[in-house]
């Protein structure tokens, strides 16, 4: 659910089917919570790694995980419980390859299924080879449709261990997302024998990685700002460098950064490998492509920028009836999570503390926060959400003054946002409801 500008998210977990969690609710507080002056602390198992937070990667595989000749390996396996829920053609349309199909090391395949990726999603398909291949990529693909793994694996196929520097650079717009694809990364590598991970964006401490890349660093997952600065001091030896990523290029070549990216692509090798990730296609990625890339092979996976599980409706309330109109939400949709938008950092801690008085388990984000309590609710929201082509609802909550920018996010999108009905078909939203099989919805 989301008010017209959408910036700054509240995560919020509802217990159970009909959204309410009285009584027993602890609100959350501080920096990943929401008001109420009490602390809500993770489940023990649920602990933020700090392999994220300061670079260093998952141990190497214990004894028990060496693979021996003749051992079925897929046996030992420690896969999560198989996703039962049905998804959409977004991430279902493929050719009907495998992971093993691309000659993936026995290691990384490992991490892969332990992720519970079962097969390649389109986005894989198309990307994973030509990448394998050390050809300049140029993809366009709906966020939630695997496109970190898209890169991440033939990235970690392309890691030699025997080497001591940095091999792989993956360059994103906001720390959030870099803390997300190294979480990934480590997990997906945690097999491999000593993949060394870093992740370093503006806002954290520079000392700290400074210390850091005195270290074995093979990959890192960054900022622009806070790699190149780290680049200039030379502390970052980046001239060995094979592949570097740009996830969310469009954000990543706007004014706002494409200066940077200029200047960190010319510390580079002249001979490295280009992949840019984007959901649009604005005339910077086009300038920035014929500049940077040798003809680039390009996959372009956009029908329509909306994903097709997610049912979008919009509301008329005034300012006053929209924490009202939430709580109704909560109580007549049979959900069990939702992260709502907001479009000022003062206006998420507030309604975090209204929602945790409602008695809701509340999480809350924005970029004012210290770092300590972004990796918190950003744990939270990876290990809770998922789009990987799974149904949802959108809902705006807009006052009359937001009209035009409701119009304008229709014409942008090209599609049609309906008003919210007296009732919602659970069909819409609501997994149970189809087979138990994960079979495909055409949508």
């Amino acid at each position: 659910m989301s008010t017209a500008r959408m910036e700054n998210p509240v995560i919020l977990g509802l217990s159970n089917q009909n959204g309410q969690m009285r009584g027993s609710v602890k609100p959350a507080g501080g920096p990943g919570g929401g008001g109420g002056g009490s602390q809500t602390t993770l489940p023990a198992q649920v602990k933020p790694s700090s392999t994220v937070n300061n670079g260093d990667s998952q141990p190497a595989p214990t004894a028990n995980t060496i693979i021996k000749p003749g051992d079925d390996w897929k046996k030992n396996l420690k896969l999560p419980p198989k996703d039962l829920r049905m998804r959409t053609s977004d991430v279902t349309a493929t050719k009907g390859n495998e992971f093993e199909d691309y000659c993936l090391k026995r290691e990384l395949l490992m991490g892969i299924f332990e992720m519970g990726w079962e097969k390649p999603s389109p986005i894989q398909e198309e990307s994973i080879p030509i990448a394998l291949s050390g050809r300049d990529i140029l993809a366009r693909a709906k966020n939630g449709t695997g496109k970190s793994g898209a890169y991440l694996i033939p990235l970690l196929e392309r890691i030699d261990l025997k080497k001591d520097s940095i091999q792989a650079l993956v360059v994103v717009p906001t720390r959030e997302l870099a803390l997300q694809v190294s979480q990934i990364c480590i997990q997906v590598s945690k097999h491999m024998g000593g993949v060394k991970v870093m992740a370093t964006t503006g806002g954290t401490n520079l000392r700290d990685d400074i210390m850091r890349l005195d270290e074995t660093v093979h990959v890192v997952i960054a900022t622009p700002g806070r790699i190149l600065d780290l680049i200039k001091k030379g502390v970052a030896k980046v001239n060995q460098v094979q592949m570097i990523v740009l996830d969310e290029a469009d954000k990543l070549l706007s004014q706002d950064f494409v200066q940077m990216m200029e200047e960190l692509l010319n510390c580079l090798a002249k001979q490295r490998q280009i992949l840019l990730y984007s959901a649009t296609f604005p005339l910077s990625v086009q300038k920035f492509m014929n500049t940077h890339l040798q003809k680039p092979y390009e996959i372009n996976l956009m029908d329509e920028l909306t994903l097709k599980g997610v049912t979008q409706y919009y509301a008329y309330v005034t300012e006053r009836q929209k924490v009202h109109c939430l709580n109704t939400l909560f109580s007549r949709l049979q959900i069990n999570q939702s992260i709502i938008f907001c479009n000022s950092s003062q206006r998420v801690e507030l309604l975090a503390k209204k929602i945790s008085q409602l008695g809701y388990s509340c999480f809350y984000i924005h970029a004012k926060m210290r770092q300590v309590g972004i990796e918190r609710a950003v744990y939270v929201m990876n290990c809770e959400g998922c789009r990987f082509g799974h149904l949802g609802l959108a809902i705006n909550l807009i006052t009359y003054d937001d009209r035009f920018n409701l119009k304008g996010i229709e014409e942008q999108l090209g599609t049609e946002i309906k008003p919210i009905p007296s009732s919602i078909d659970k069909s819409l939203y609501v997994a149970e409801y189809h087979s138990e099989s994960g079979e495909e919805v055409k949508l």
